[in-house]
């Protein structure tokens, strides 16, 4: 097997982890019979931490090779990546910003439903909510919707959009109700435009993900200050 077909080989099972993750993930207790909605919080919460870690685990080590190569790179450049990819992350950020507002004020200031989402579970689960939201997500996104596509198309452009598309519809998919809704693919896919673009640069998926849990950390602490202090 040559190269480029081992990368794709690897990217397709990446991809195939991550959503078996969501769609086998109560399997076990269908399996025992047990009614997952009806499992005590506690320990829905803390299934759904191991199951992330697992998964994070198993595609680390299909990409064993990559991810040390890029640990060692990152050690050496990590001040020269920051430093010169953050501005498009802030350009992101801008884009996200503006193109909320812009939905906001049309859709009769409702949030996203996304969003709506979030505030409900991490009210409910701060705890569950933050480790998963900052630490593990960004983790298991970046290498999904990053390292496993890239290896999957080979085109760094088609790359780039494809990434934004796909991370974008799948922050609105489950909740799509309306036209409007699709409009949700600016903001949510700025990001993975971004981000994609940031890898085909660096070659580094820890780039992507330093960038992906920086943001990730300071909506959760703007969701803490809003929950604290409104």
């Amino acid at each position: 097997m040559n190269e480029k077909l081992k990368l794709l080989f690897k990217g397709i099972v990446g991809f195939c982890l991550y959503f078996g993750l969501s769609i086998f993930q109560t399997l076990p207790f269908e399996l025992m019979n047990i009614e997952f909605n009806e499992v005590p919080l506690i320990l829905k919460e803390i299934y759904n931490v191991l199951c992330e870690v697992i998964i994070i685990l198993l595609i680390i080590l299909l990409f064993k090779d990559q991810i040390k190569k890029s640990f060692k790179d990152l050690k050496k450049n990590h001040m020269k990546y920051f430093t010169k990819y953050l501005k498009y992350y802030i350009i992101a950020l801008i884009v996200m910003m503006v193109s909320n507002a812009y939905i906001f004020s049309i859709n009769d200031g409702n949030i996203a439903e996304n969003e709506s989402n979030i505030r409900q579970m991490f009210a409910l689960a701060p705890i569950y909510t933050y480790i998963s939201a900052v630490l593990l997500a960004p983790v298991l996104e970046e290498l999904t919707f990053r390292l496993s596509l890239k290896n999957i198309l080979g085109n760094n452009w088609v790359f780039i959009i494809a990434s934004g598309l796909i991370f974008g519809g799948l922050h609105i998919i489950g909740t799509y109700s309306e036209p409007t809704d699709l409009l949700y693919l600016v903001p949510y896919g700025s990001f993975g435009v971004a981000f994609a673009y940031i890898l085909t640069k660096t070659n580094n998926i820890f780039v992507t993900m330093g960038f992906h849990l920086m943001h990730n950390g300071i909506i959760m602490a703007m969701q803490i200050f809003t929950l604290l202090f409104t």
